[in-house]
């Protein structure tokens, strides 16, 4: 179901005069994408705004204020965080968004509340065809009477040799390296 039909064919109207805004010279190199940069150059024909060259990014080109925001099916689109937030929705001219952020637990509790409001969901995700499945209640484990278990066999205690003591080996003495410059040491070098 569709809303605000008047202000969604507005928004396209003015859209379709929009021009297609590039990036400088993106058409002449394969290297620069399409999207939109500001031209910054000294000399930049775009940024002057001379005539045969694309047209600049300006405020000029928004579309009307009342369809800013909307969603393509007319709905305001709000975003949710918790179902306290569920309370400033009107139903008639708002659907919501459940934030990024929300876990698994909480998001069932918002989309439970928003189908009891009657509340258009825009990201209900496949959390939605999980709640129409009847969940099966849990059957009571019977306890089942423990067996009797048999004693476990007496291990045999196995003497051990004692270890034989280590003599600690004192460190050697370590001489310093001497120290050099590089691979050259005691080359003689000619001047020629």
């Amino acid at each position: 179901m569709v809303i605000n039909k008047e202000l969604l064919q507005l928004r396209k109207k003015i859209a379709d005069k929009r021009p297609d805004f590039v990036r400088q010279e993106s058409w002449r190199y394969k290297k620069l994408a399409t999207n939109w940069r500001k031209p910054k150059g000294k000399d930049n024909k775009m940024r002057k705004q001379v005539s045969g060259v694309p047209a600049l990014v300006k405020v000029g080109y928004k579309g009307p204020r009342k369809s800013r925001g909307l969603h393509p099916s007319g709905y305001n689109d709000v975003l949710i965080f918790n179902t306290n937030d569920l309370t400033r929705i009107d139903s008639k001219v708002d659907a919501i968004r459940i934030a990024h952020g929300v876990g698994y637990k909480k998001r069932l509790d918002i989309l439970s509340e928003a189908t009891k409001l009657k509340i258009k969901v825009l990201n209900p995700g496949k959390i939605e065809k999980v709640e129409k499945v009847e969940v099966k209640p849990k059957k009571e484990v019977e306890k089942v009477e423990k067996a009797e278990v048999k004693p476990k066999k007496e291990v045999k205690k196995v003497e051990t040799k004692p270890k034989k003591e280590v003599k600690k080996v004192e460190k050697a003495e370590v001489k310093p390296k001497k120290e050099g410059k590089g691979k050259n040491i005691g080359k003689k070098v000619s001047k020629s």
